[in-house]
């Protein structure tokens, strides 16, 4: 079969010469040049240049450098009036080559400020209808100030450094530039009103209880926090808006927290005192929890958690963390309550064990108490396998009502029961997805550090891409909580799933390469529609095999690093040696979409009788068919050459030339294992759509088999537009589908078969089913 297909190829390739050259002797009027617009080009234009800081394979050159800042921080908790306080001493090095005149750092509280202009960046008329809250907390309560105080800022003599503040960002004037290599240290006291998260929002702040009159604490973005420095951005000084979240360097942190003598309290680090602020019972239970590989050991419970709620004591405990200098981390968070109940359990981390913590109150359970370790302890498993063995000592799961928010060993989460304990399937995969989410967030960007504040993608996308992975294997290893024979209902990840969005009005699209400010679908575009490039990418483009050995070289070359989104880029082809500069610029560069289809199929005969527009051909030339070599011919069953003689012929029966030619240049033996096809068929694929993709295609033949091909995207390298492919068979072909699985987002499948099928694609049913 193969042979004769070769055998075909070549007399065909003739024949294309031939009118090839027909067509360029004709006259017409020459057209303008064009730049090269060709979608396979490389992406000389977009990336920035390699140097000796970044090289060209996507890993760190030889004069990479990263700053470091180290804290020292007393805090200080005061429950009965909602207010944080601190005093903490930063020491900055720089390990860049520049001279810093002077030092920035983040205010991030000050978005939370009375004269913030955050609410001012956007405008808005009236809506038609307001949820009461919403119209309350926008028209109607006073702004809240909950931007930071300021005391003082000393140097480490006690001399005091002039400052000012720019909304979120704040300029420390140091007396002499800190020069390459050096080091200095200087404290800042400060102070604020802890917001009330769920009124009034806010990715920290505190919870109340008003059946209780208890608060829960989940604090983060609490310190004045050094800003990012590197190569590629110099300061990194864009406003803290509400969005685009945040670049942190790396560094170490010892920190005393004071809060109330019955409250539980976690954080980022190590504890360093757990006998002084652990009952006898919770180091007993915590010492079991370490050996617990299985399933979680309740260290606080219900009942002690309960009893707790009406204690409020006047006395104080200090809890110290530290973290550990061979597993830095770029920020600090913590929780607090008397409402939490605990529980832990260990996992194996290469030679290792990590403690999975979750804190929640009981109006989380009966939820919490049975899902939040276990999809920590996934989280933790999954990730690792893709990227790289957890490095930290722990990894913390905290019930916050109506947030997902993410710290460096520690994240908030929402997803709690009705109150009479019942759970709806939404709110528990919720929780679940969001605790994976959240922890995953661990290794991006906590420890693959990249710049949040820019590019929300680096972080967002590739951990909702690793939280589809993790979902789908949690639904494997805990059935019972999801339905008999369904998979783990992912929200985001599966291409259909985007399709709405890339098929949605462009006025209100941006590329995935865009700052988290300048988008109007955050979710859309920094979550879903990465995470969905790179699931095609794994499955469809490049292989699990080969995506998977790249993006773990790509995490782990970037592990406690700063990378970009050229590094990624990079690496990613690095690892693998497939080109995908084609791919990174259809998905993340602009707002493209898939859409190919089947435009036309044509039958052909085979016959060596001379055709007329290869008679016209000759004509012009005065050439007779004794000028020519022995030619075949593919008669187009609507051509003017067709008759009914040519049906149902075998090649053989219909074309001398081509039996001479098989007899020619073919063995007995070989041409006794040819099988003749007897149909020809053309079929030209067109691509509405702007990204080039992979022709995926299942041709369906009349004896009821079926056979897949899948032609690579740079089939389309040369027509943007429509291909042709010629199929010769033994056997008649009755049908055509493109993309047959749905692994490529095409937004619209009623172009996709042959013959064409009366029926709506999936976006089109759906906004008929919303209309409805």
């Amino acid at each position: 079969m193969n042979k004769i297909k070769y055998c075909f190829a070549s007399v065909l390739f003739l024949f294309a010469a031939v009118t090839f050259a027909q067509e360029t002797e004709e006259e017409k009027e020459r057209e303008p040049g064009h730049m090269n617009q060709n979608r396979f080009k490389q992406m000389y234009e977009e990336f920035a240049t390699p140097n000796t800081y970044r090289s060209a394979s996507g890993a760190p050159g030889p004069d990479y450098y990263q700053q470091q800042a180290d804290y020292k921080m007393d805090i200080t908790l005061d429950d009965k009036n909602a207010k944080l306080y601190g005093e903490e001493t930063i020491t900055y090095t720089n390990n860049s080559p520049d001279n810093l005149e002077f030092l920035w750092v983040q205010l991030d509280q000050n978005v939370r400020a009375k004269d913030s202009k955050s609410p001012l960046r956007n405008g808005g008329g009236v809506n038609f209808a307001y949820r009461a809250s919403s119209f309350v907390q926008t028209y109607v309560t006073e702004a809240f100030d909950g931007g930071f105080n300021i005391d003082w800022i000393k140097d480490a003599a006690g001399n005091n450094l002039s400052f000012t503040v720019n909304q979120t960002m704040m300029r420390v004037n140091i007396p002499q530039p800190l020069k390459a290599g050096e080091s200095m240290s200087f404290s800042i006291k400060w102070w604020y009103n802890i917001n009330d998260r769920p009124n009034d929002g806010g990715r920290s702040g505190y919870e109340y209880y008003p059946e209780d009159g208890n608060r829960d604490y989940t604090i983060a973005q609490f310190f004045p926090r050094m800003a990012h420095y590197s190569d590629n951005e110099g300061w990194q000084n864009h406003q803290f808006w509400g969005n685009g979240e945040f670049a942190l360097p790396f560094g170490d942190y010892d920190v005393n927290i004071t809060v109330p003598a019955d409250h539980i309290v976690d954080a980022t680090g190590v504890l360093q005192n757990r006998k002084e602020v652990f009952s006898k019972d919770m180091i007993k239970r915590y010492e079991q929890a370490k050996k617990s590989y299985d399933k979680p050991v309740v260290i606080v419970t219900q009942e002690e958690a309960t009893a707790k709620e009406s204690s409020f004591s006047e006395k104080t405990k200090t809890w110290r963390f530290k973290t550990e200098s061979q597993a830095p981390v770029r920020d600090f968070a913590f929780a607090s309550s008397r409402k939490y109940i605990m529980d832990a359990q260990a996992v194996k981390m290469g030679n290792r064990d990590v403690m999975a913590v979750s804190l929640y109150p009981k109006e989380g359970n009966p939820l919490w108490e049975e899902f939040s370790t276990k999809a920590v302890v996934q989280t933790l498993q999954t990730y690792s396998k893709f990227t790289f063995d957890y490095p930290y000592n722990k990894a913390i799961s905290v019930s916050a009502k109506s947030i997902g928010m993410e710290y460096p060993m520690i994240c908030f989460n929402f997803g709690r029961p009705n109150p009479d304990g019942t759970v709806s399937d939404r709110t528990k995969f919720g929780m679940i997805s969001v605790i994976i989410h959240e922890v995953g967030h661990n290794y991006f960007p906590m420890i693959v550090n990249s710049d949040e504040r820019q590019w929300g993608w680096m972080d967002e996308g590739l951990d909702t891409f690793m939280q589809y992975l993790t979902e789908q294997e949690f639904g494997e290893n805990f059935p019972a909580a999801v339905a008999p024979n369904d998979q783990y209902p992912s929200r985001r990840g599966e291409p259909s799933k985007i399709v709405p969005y890339m098929a949605g009005e462009q006025n209100f699209i941006t590329p995935i390469m865009s700052n988290p400010e300048n988008v109007y679908q955050l979710g859309n575009n920094a979550y879903g529609k990465p995470a969905t490039a790179l699931n095609i990418l794994r499955e469809t483009v490049m292989g699990r095999e080969l995506f998977d050995h790249a993006f773990k070289t790509y995490a782990q070359r970037w592990m406690f690093k700063h990378p970009s989104p050229e590094d990624f880029f990079r690496t990613m082809e690095d690892a693998s040696a497939v080109d995908l500069d084609w791919y990174w610029r259809g998905w993340f560069y602009s707002t493209d979409y898939v859409d190919i289809g089947v435009k036309e199929v044509k039958k052909y005969y085979v016959t060596s009788k001379v055709t007329q527009q290869m008679q016209e051909y000759m004509d012009a030339r005065n050439l007779t068919e004794a000028d020519l070599p022995p030619l075949v011919y593919l008669v187009d069953e609507n051509s003017e050459d067709f008759n009914e003689d040519l049906k149902d012929k075998a090649p053989s029966e219909t074309s001398q030339n081509l039996k001479e030619f098989m007899m020619d240049n073919m063995t007995a033996d070989e041409r006794a294992q040819v099988k003749e096809p007897k149909f020809f068929y053309e079929v030209t694929f067109d691509k509405p759509g702007g990204i080039p993709m992979p022709l995926i295609v299942e041709y369906s033949y009349a004896d009821g088999t079926t056979e897949s091909i899948t032609y690579p995207a740079e089939i389309w390298r040369k027509n943007d537009t429509e291909v042709k492919r010629v199929i010769s068979s033994e056997k008649e072909l009755v049908g055509i589908i493109v993309d047959p699985k749905l692994e490529t987002a095409d937004i619209d499948t009623t172009n996709n078969s042959w013959p064409i099928k009366d029926e709506k694609s999936d976006f089109d049913q759906m906004k008929e089913k919303v209309k409805g």
